[in-house]
């Protein structure tokens, strides 16, 4: 198997490198407005935005930023399969403009902007962050009436274009069943409150075109890839900053493409090949012996797991999983300067006497000591 890894450097407003209909997922996050550090940014894609700051009228800068976002959300849907789906991780601002105190719904002004291109919202998430310290306040303090409570969430939005995305021969099938996830995985996944994920390392190597990135941590796209999309699939990310989306996406057996308008992220990206391999199959091999740890309580707890996976021998709780495989990254090769493959080798099949299919024994073999059959 072999996926491919490309990043164009260029304005994502109009990405013309991809075709109509190209790409499975987005999962990416913005530049946030109203976000002092991103200001410089929107001046420079819009320089009515500096004019609105500096006359201290907030709403009018927020609407002028968005309106730049609003051209990438019209290519995301051109790009986007039938059924195709897209995340978008943003949090709100709030600003303090010439003494006015403000919050900028950011979240709720792109999904308008979703629902106007005809998308279809589904649940989103909240992703709460454990970043802020708890005594953090804004406002008057300890007096009521003029405190603010802090912001200490983003969002992820998920839209879909159009109806559901069908499966209808037999290769797509048997590709979203390899792709599917565990029972216990499913059930923490698909909360719509996330609170276990901290946030990503936010300054840069020295010589990067930014001082701080606004980069989401490596679990968050990971996660929505395995989430809503199968192996194979085009993962895209418009705002692609020091490519964890497509870290993410080798590590999921996706094919991923990037935009990035700053060409001095290049370092940042494709920097250190081995490490992608590495964080790779660390994510993966964490996986099973998560499962695994799950398969010990249930053994210790007299719970019966009635079916077992073919690929890796180990029991599961649902006939869904039975096919579900997971791969090992051989290496990530560099193609030319702007773009990786990805080549994977099949995990080794879990020993069958060390996950009996009915109840798991007290004695059976720790996920630690399995982990050596791993790699």
């Amino acid at each position: 198997m072999k996926t491919v890894h490309r990043v164009h450097f260029g304005d994502c407003r109009c990405m013309r490198a991809l075709p109509d209909a190209s790409v499975h997922l987005v999962v990416t996050s913005p530049p946030y407005p109203m976000i002092e550090m991103w200001d410089p940014l929107f001046t420079v894609l819009q320089p009515a935005v500096r004019s609105a700051l500096d006359r201290a009228n907030g709403p009018d800068a927020f609407e002028l930023m968005h309106a730049e976002l609003d051209a990438v959300w019209r290519d995301v849907h051109r790009v986007l399969v039938p059924g195709g789906l897209a995340c978008i991780n943003v949090g709100d601002a709030a600003r303090s403009i010439d003494g006015s105190f403000m919050l900028y719904p950011n979240h709720a002004r792109i999904l308008n902007a979703l629902l106007a291109l005809g998308l279809t919202p589904l649940p989103s998430i909240l992703w709460r962050k454990p970043t802020n310290a708890p005594n953090k306040f804004m406002g008057s303090g300890m007096y009521p009436a003029g405190a603010y409570v802090t912001l200490e969430h983003e969002h992820i939005l998920i839209a879909r274009k159009g109806a559901k995305r069908e499966f209808a021969d037999a290769e797509s099938k048997r590709l979203r069943r390899e792709s599917a996830l565990f029972w216990e995985e499913r059930n923490q996944w698909y909360s719509d409150v996330w609170f276990e994920l901290t946030g990503s390392r936010q300054e840069l190597r020295h010589g990067s075109p930014r001082r701080r990135s606004g980069a989401f941590p490596f679990e968050l796209a990971y996660r929505l890839i395995q989430m809503f999309s199968v192996k194979g699939d085009t993962v895209l990310d418009p705002f692609l900053g020091t490519g964890t989306t497509l870290r993410a996406a080798v590590a999921g057996a996706r094919n991923s493409v990037g935009y990035e308008i700053e060409p001095g992220f290049r370092t940042d990206i494709f920097g250190g090949l081995g490490h992608w391999t590495a964080t790779a199959n660390a994510r993966v091999t964490a996986r099973i012996e998560d499962h695994l740890r799950f398969v010990d309580r249930c053994g210790r707890d007299g719970r019966n797991l009635r079916h077992r996976n073919r690929p890796h021998g180990f029991p599961v709780v649902t006939g869904q999983e039975r096919e579900l495989q997971l791969e090992l990254v051989e290496r990530v090769t560099a193609l030319d300067p702007e773009s990786v493959d990805a080549t994977y080798r099949p995990v080794p099949p879990r020993a069958a006497e060390a996950c009996p299919l009915r109840t798991v024994p007290k004695h059976s073999s720790s996920a630690a000591a399995q982990r050596k059959l791993l790699l």
